[in-house]
């Protein structure tokens, strides 16, 4: 068989390289946006502004996101998609004790918080506002994935493992406490006199959270 042209055989080359540019500033778009939204809101943040910050002209910027609410909604799906990702219970209960489970899930929790307190951020100001571009994403995605955690608790309630509480509290619980750390990481910073949280601040809020949970439902 005879050898295809130089220029064809470049295509797959070409078109993979095309496609790792297109990737790397997709990926530079989207997080300059999350920051921009957890600091002015989805109003409060322009066009203009998103693409001078990810060092691009406006209207390449549109090129890969024809407009700011699909950029922002791009923003929030892959925040939901990351928290979906790493914080279910399921993953880890080959075998584990309850106490291990969950005490894990609240540690990947705050350090979720440490990791992308931005996103949380965004994520927080959504919901506040009635969730209205995520709603349906979060009904797709979240619910079904939440069910199945609600469903391993009530298996070691029944089982007799934990305490009789309710599971979708028990979560409610978790969120809340965890992305504080995120979501008022400047309320804590002022109040403990420091201009931001370092490592030993998240440590010390996961060991405190898990402690409290754990205690409270009857696993320590």
């Amino acid at each position: 068989m005879s050898e295809l042209p130089a220029s064809e055989n470049d295509k797959p080359k070409k078109a993979r390289r095309r496609s790792v540019i297109r990737e790397n500033h997709e990926a530079r778009i989207l997080q300059v946006a999350e920051d921009l939204f957890a600091r002015n809101g989805f109003n409060g943040t322009a066009v203009d502004s998103i693409a001078e910050a990810a060092g691009m002209s406006k209207q390449n910027m549109l090129y890969y996101f024809p407009s700011k609410e699909i950029l922002y909604r791009r923003v929030l799906q892959q925040i939901l998609d990351l928290w979906v990702e790493k914080m279910v219970l399921l993953l880890d209960q080959d075998g584990g004790e309850p106490a291990e489970i969950l005490e894990d899930y609240i540690r990947r929790k705050v350090d979720m918080s440490r990791t992308h307190p931005n996103g949380s951020k965004v994520f927080a100001n959504e919901i506040i506002n009635g969730a209205p571009y995520l709603k349906e994403y979060l009904q797709d995605n979240l619910i079904d994935s939440l069910e199945k955690d609600v469903s391993l608790v009530r298996t070691w309630i029944a089982d007799g493992k934990m305490d009789p509480i309710d599971p979708y509290h028990l979560f409610f619980v978790i969120w809340a406490s965890t992305q504080t750390y995120a979501d008022f990481s400047t309320q804590i910073s002022l109040v403990l006199q420091k201009d931001q949280l370092d490592d030993g601040d998240y440590q010390g809020a996961s060991d405190f959270i898990a402690n409290v949970i754990l205690k409270g439902v009857g696993l320590r």
